[in-house]
């Protein structure tokens, strides 16, 4: 049980919550070997993305932004895309270096994204991000309701691939950036006797 004051509840944190126990179902229906499996797991992956886009609206707007929410939100869009990939490269859908490209991308800016905040500095999303998020939702949704690799599939997996890899770049940049600007202050503070 969790100790009061952990999970707040409200709607933006029950829906990165519901976000996460829907990972294990997109699984079980891709790789599941049940009639319609891919149809079900095309419900529930968009079920799961729009909590993402719902989720964050909600709290801004109701002002319910919480420490569990900043956390776990993140974390909760990481496991819906990395166990959506995993199990399309097990399924021969999705070349296993795609896969790769995009979860070392993940890693490396969720790495990077907490050290930077130990050092009080936050760089929010930007328009790479959420053209990142986007493409990548739209190409795993793809990839699960057409079985095969159209012409038009494959360029999608190119473009989701470059746009990570462009958006992480970015990422990267615009945190050296922060980190020197936030240097910059602390040097040239006056210091109190």
């Amino acid at each position: 049980m969790l100790p009061v004051g952990v999970l707040p509840l409200n709607l933006p944190n029950l829906l990165t919550v519901l976000r996460i126990l829907l990972v294990p179902v997109l699984v079980v229906a891709l790789l599941g070997e049940t009639a319609n499996g891919d149809l079900y797991a095309a419900i529930v992956f968009v079920a799961a993305s729009l909590t993402d886009a719902v989720d964050g609206y909600l709290a801004r707007r109701s002002n319910a932004i919480t420490t569990f929410g900043k956390l776990m939100d993140p974390v909760a869009d990481k496991l819906l895309i990395l166990a959506a990939l995993l199990s399309l490269v097990s399924l021969d859908r999705l070349p296993a270096w795609v896969a790769m490209v995009i979860i070392a991308r993940e890693f490396a800016v969720t790495a990077t994204r907490m050290a930077a905040t130990a050092q009080g500095v936050v760089i929010a999303a930007n328009w790479w991000g959420k053209a990142k998020t986007v493409v990548q939702v739209a190409c795993v949704l793809c990839l699960i309701a057409e079985d095969g690799s159209p012409a038009w599939l494959d360029g999608l997996v190119y473009l989701t691939v470059a746009i990570t890899i462009i958006s992480g770049v970015d990422y990267f940049f615009g945190l050296r950036r922060l980190l020197r600007e936030a240097e910059h202050r602390r040097r040239h503070e006056p210091t109190t006797p």
